[in-house]
Order: C-alpha cells, then structure tokens, then sequence
C-alpha cells in the first residue's frame, strides 16, 4: 500500500474540516467540496475561490481531478510526481493574488492545471456524472501546423484552456446565439474561439479566423 505524503494527508485533513469529505454519500448522490476549508480560509486567493461561484466550481472540480489522477499508476507523471507538482501549483497559484487581475490569474492557473492532469491520466477522462471539464479535444487548423489541444470547465461562465506547440490561452465564453463563443487576452492581443460540434473559428491576435476541425482519435 502506497503510504500517505504529509501533503495528501493534509488535503484529506482539510476537507474534513469542511464538515463532508470530498465524496460523501448523502443517500445515492455525492457531495463534492474544495480542498479547503472556506470558513478558515486565511490566503487571498483562497478567499477569493470562496466567494467567487465560478472560481469555486473550479477548485472542487480540480480537487476531484488530482484525487483521480493520484489512483492512476498508469498516470504520466506518475502519482509521487503529480503530487509534488500539485504542491508546487497550489504554491503558484496563490501567487495570483500580487496580480493585477487576480481572478483572471486565478482562473488560468486552473484552466492549466485541469489540462495537465486529464492529458496525463485516462482515470481523470473517465465520464464521471459529476465531472465539470472535458478534453481535451484536438483541432486542427488551417494555416496553423500544430494541432491545438481544447480542454473545457464547464461551470458559469465556461472557460476554455487551449495549448498549442509552445502557447496557450485561457478564454471565457461570451453570448452568442448561433455558436458557443470563447474569448479572452494577454500581452499578445485578443482571442476568439466559435465551436459549433466538431467545427471551429479561432482567430489569434494578428492573424484572421482560420477554420478549424476536430482531429479524429487514434
């Protein structure tokens, strides 16, 4: 049996000070939490998470990610080194609060790390009824030569992490009423992203919409 690190230990140890476990059985339904206590939370960030709906969605559905990812010892890295690289982002992520847009900083770090754990465990894909994220999904596109990976938390409003060759994105979905439309920006300019099914438009700060599909698996 694989003993228990003093940073696993500790998030167990948090979650029962939240008054339920992370999978707590109420009768036939399963009651998810964050990985800490909201009513002793002392970090910024963490406050932060407790009174944000979407940011909070996004921690429990992290916590629940990582828990997966730590039962898969097929995971890439495997177990010992997801959990040394969680206790380094957590430390990262709550560097978000020095940002100038601390939510916004917030919401990559979680839109980054779900992607890292659901491409380095099938455990973590599993269609779990519960889940709030999916991918990710491979697009290719045109005029684009690497495919670029969409990974998605689907809380409110909807987030989109997208990764390609050494770049990446984090967008938020935006009304429109004949597609799902993601948008968002850094230091290079604006992003747009339009899904409709398997079909895509990305436009990149500095170049046109290219039209992009889903590249079959396998």
């Amino acid at each position: 049996m694989r003993m228990l690190t003093p940073f696993l230990v500790t998030l167990m140890t948090a979650s029962a000070c939240a008054g339920t476990s992370l999978w707590a059985n109420a009768g036939t339904s399963t009651v998810l939490t964050t990985s800490f206590d909201c009513a002793r939370a002392s970090a910024a960030v963490e406050k932060l998470i407790c009174r944000t709906p979407q940011l909070k969605q996004m921690e429990i559905e992290l916590t629940r990610l990582y828990r997966l990812a730590l039962t898969d010892d097929q995971s890439v890295p495997p177990p010992d080194k997801v959990e040394i690289e969680q206790r380094f982002w957590v430390d990262a992520r709550n560097q978000c609060s020095a940002n100038a847009d601390s939510k916004a900083c917030t919401i990559r770090s979680y839109a980054e790390r779900a992607y890292q754990l659901r491409q380095g465990s099938a455990i973590a894909r599993t269609k779990d009824p519960s889940r709030l994220t999916d991918g990710p999904v491979a697009f290719r596109c045109a005029g684009l030569n690497a495919l670029i990976a969409a990974t998605y938390f689907n809380v409110e409003p909807r987030v989109v992490y997208l990764k390609w060759a050494n770049a990446s994105a984090t967008l938020i979905q935006v009304t429109n009423d004949s597609a799902t439309q993601y948008s968002g920006k850094d230091y290079r300019g604006t992003y747009s992203f339009w899904q409709n099914g398997s079909d895509a438009l990305l436009q990149m700060p500095g170049s046109g919409q290219m039209s992009c599909t889903v590249e079959p698996a396998g």
